[in-house]
């Protein structure tokens, strides 16, 4: 990659970082995906990011299907090299986007993987102990199955975002922006609980912070942390199959619309910012009636 290439990926890779606040992990891939593609210019021997044309661009994605990409990767490189130019244009680093009229090939439709309701039931089974950490557990669980909410946004939550009295938690989501999410009877009880009895307990010896929840030291448990308790939990259940802790979200999302729930609402407390995202979920529930139907219907 010569100077001009590495100032350009620089600069973008600081502005999805400070001014997208876009994670780490996707700060990598973007990182990677244009660097592959710099390596392409090379074989093409295209050094001026300006020089790159329409016909460029469908060359590196036939190049990419010609060595076996699948349809995602294909759809997430173009993504990332799109954005990549938009924001070299806004610089006027560019004159034009070769990457803005690349149909994108369509992504394989993914089913997103939840929990049954029974096995939720084990889920909790499994942290039905009176230790301050069981305590702590199943609030954890509660809190993450009653609103959906991400692991990253569950490690950020602060006791003072918590109203008791209304059910509800001051969200920190995506691109630092807040919503208010709901949860039930089942969840208050379980933070009642923790917040008067085990959250002092377990902060006897640490230094005093307004985090929620916290590890055995007292300290804020951090993303790494709930996301090893939650595998721990699920281990623990012996549910079969393989098993990670972003499907509670999707398992939240899954079991409002079986039970009625509309697609803006559950939109709204997800915290997608576009419909589509959330229509993946439907997905899941015409894959249910389906099932429904075939295991039940006579002539099915």
């Amino acid at each position: 990659m010569d100077e001009n290439q590495k100032t350009a990926l620089y600069a973008f890779i600081e502005y999805i970082q400070i001014e997208r606040n876009y994670s780490e992990y996707t700060v990598r891939f973007y990182r990677q995906d244009i660097e592959h593609f710099f390596l392409f210019m090379i074989e093409q021997g295209i050094s001026n990011l300006d020089d790159i044309e329409y016909f460029n661009a469908r060359l590196f994605l036939s190049t990419l299907f010609e060595n076996g990409y699948n349809r995602s990767s294909l759809a997430r490189k173009i993504s990332s090299l799109r954005s990549f130019y938009k924001f070299l244009m806004r610089e006027k680093v560019v004159k034009e986007n070769p990457f803005a009229l690349l149909s994108q090939s369509k992504k394989q439709m993914r089913i997103p993987k939840f929990f049954y309701e029974e096995e939720m039931e084990k889920l909790f089974q499994v942290c039905s102990g009176e230790t301050y950490l069981d305590v702590r557990n199943l609030t954890l669980l509660e809190i993450l199955y009653a609103t959906g909410i991400r692991v990253s946004e569950c490690a950020n939550i602060k006791v003072k975002d918590i109203d008791l009295e209304f059910d509800t938690i001051l969200v920190k989501g995506k691109g630092k922006k807040e919503r208010i999410v709901l949860f039930g009877n089942y969840a208050n009880v379980a933070l009642k609980d923790y917040i008067n009895k085990s959250r002092p307990m377990l902060m006897k010896n640490a230094l005093n912070h307004e985090y929620l929840f916290v590890n055995f030291r007292g300290n804020p448990l951090t993303e790494r942390g709930i996301r090893h308790i939650l595998s721990d939990i699920i281990s623990k259940a012996a549910l079969t199959g393989k098993m990670h802790p972003h499907m509670l979200r999707h398992t939240f999302a899954t079991h409002l619309l079986n039970n009625g729930a509309d697609l803006r609402t559950v939109q709204e407390l997800l915290g997608h910012e576009n419909l589509s995202t959330t229509q993946i979920y439907t997905h899941v529930t015409k894959e249910q009636l389906r099932k429904t139907y075939l295991s039940h219907h006579p002539r099915a």
